[in-house]
């Protein structure tokens, strides 16, 4: 079965002055339909630009990305956008929500985005509010939620474009030890029942635990990968 994602021998460089930063390094990765995968590793051993370049958010300097068995490597931006649109999802630590906007409006953002009718916009939002159990909090803004319910919001609006991928980026960091634990039940629970495959970059030991598969990452080089 071709993987959803596909790394081949990727490399990535910044700029920082004058130097150079490898941020990785000949990297070979793939992913499978369904899974729950994390990449672990110490602070700028090129988690998040491994995640970036799979969402293609960033380019890489050398090798070929891969996402449903189609070369992504080398298309323009704009193709790149509506990919993204359409078979993507993101989770970030900080929410990332709009505070001028309420739950629901938040939600069906990335359908706006598609260019999806008002009604359909809020049917499909309101149903992704359903499935992490917020619904009675649609008309709520980000600022009368707590951070758990807000990363709930963050993961309805993930869902709700019924993306091929979700990319999340430390989503139990800005969370306490209970909280984290409901987050990370919910993604699993999630993952299991419509099949969504999840990617995270993450330092959380719970959601080592959790993960179908542990994928470590040093200095730019992938280290080791162990299944579970």
């Amino acid at each position: 079965m071709t993987p959803l994602v596909r790394v081949e021998r990727v490399c990535k460089t910044f700029r920082l002055g004058e130097t150079t930063i490898a941020a990785l390094k000949e990297i070979d990765l793939s992913i499978a339909q369904g899974e729950f995968l994390a990449v672990v590793g110490p602070s700028g051993s090129g988690k998040s630009t491994l995640l970036n370049l799979i969402g293609c958010i960033e380019k890489p300097d050398s090798g070929r990305i891969f996402i449903e068995g189609s070369d992504v490597t080398s298309r323009p931006l704009d193709e790149l956008a509506v990919l993204r649109a359409r078979r993507i999802g993101y989770i970030f630590q900080t929410f990332n929500l709009l505070p001028v906007l309420t739950v629901t409006e938040n939600v069906e953002y990335p359908l706006w985005l598609r260019g999806l009718s008002g009604d359909e916009r809020r049917r499909k939002a309101l149903e992704a509010l359903v499935q992490v159990g917020l619904e009675r909090f649609s008309a709520h803004k980000p600022r009368e939620l707590s951070g758990g319910q807000r990363q709930r919001v963050a993961v309805a609006r993930a869902l709700v474009g019924q993306p091929a991928l979700i990319l999340a980026d430390e989503p139990t960091a800005n969370l306490d030890h209970r909280t984290g634990l409901e987050i990370i039940e919910l993604m699993k629970d999630l993952n299991a029942s419509t099949g969504t495959t999840f990617l995270f970059s993450t330092h959380d030991p719970k959601i080592m635990a959790e993960a179908s598969r542990v994928v470590q990452m040093a200095d730019g080089l992938l280290l080791a990968q162990a299944s579970r």
